[in-house]
């Protein structure tokens, strides 16, 4: 082997490199950076109170809050109960009341068939509603019979007479359910429909004499909230029917 002369520049002089570390050296310092972070913050955490343990006193004070407000809730239903039932309260009124000025339908379901006027040369005083055979009908208002039987060609008829002159005819009735000299109020049924005396058909004829003349019955009843074509009475109807 040749000797390196000292004069000769050494050709791997400054490219000698400092060792590498083992990776395996790396791998312990970053876990035990990682155990130590965990250790501190389970230090802290041991400092903070458990989320699951809630105060006695909180707890407390929210079950007398909702106690408190269940009790309001309750108050303002029983409230709201009482405010409807004196709603009721003031638009009903006792029997007597509810009819002395009350104008109904004769019946519930009819066709009409027959208006006032002349026909075949007479005068039909009075209108028709038909209905089946023993169909109940009622008083338009409140009155006292003053004939109950047999009327020639009205057949079985009743005469009920109001105040201020008017008196109400119900004709060709098959059974009347009043007697002379009973006070009946409207709504109040008063007879069954029939075919008796001078009748063409099961019907109520219904007449409305004023001063003994007889009037347009739809006229007179529509003024008085009664509609006889368009079936339509008082709100208040059968407010104190008697069958």
């Amino acid at each position: 082997m040749r000797q390196r002369l000292s004069s000769e520049p050494d050709r791997y002089r400054g490219r000698r490199r400092v060792p590498t570390p083992p990776r395996s050296r790396y791998a312990v310092v970053g876990l035990s950076a990682f155990v130590g972070a965990g250790v501190v913050a389970l230090g802290a955490a041991s400092n903070l109170p458990d989320a699951k343990t809630v105060n006695p006193t909180v707890l407390q004070n929210l079950e007398n809050a909702s106690v408190t407000t269940k009790a309001l809730n309750d108050r303002s239903a029983d409230a709201n109960r009482a405010s409807r039932g004196q709603t009721r309260n003031t638009v009903k009124v006792a029997p007597e009341q509810a009819t002395q000025d009350l104008w109904l339908l004769p019946l519930e379901d009819y066709e009409f068939t027959a208006p006032f006027g002349v026909r075949f040369g007479k005068l039909h005083a009075g209108i028709d509603l038909a209905a089946p055979e023993g169909t109940p009908y009622k008083a338009v208002h409140a009155g006292v019979v003053t004939q109950a039987g047999y009327l020639g060609g009205y057949g079985y008829a009743i005469t009920i007479r109001q105040a201020d002159n008017i008196e109400v005819i119900y004709a060709h009735s098959r059974r009347l359910l009043v007697q002379v000299g009973q006070q009946v109020t409207a709504g109040q049924v008063i007879g069954e429909v029939g075919n008796t005396g001078y009748s063409y058909g099961t019907h109520l004829h219904l007449e409305v004499h004023l001063n003994g003349t007889p009037t347009d019955p739809i006229v007179f009843l529509r003024d008085r909230g009664v509609d006889i074509k368009l079936g339509v009475d008082s709100p208040f109807a059968g407010a104190s029917a008697v069958s």
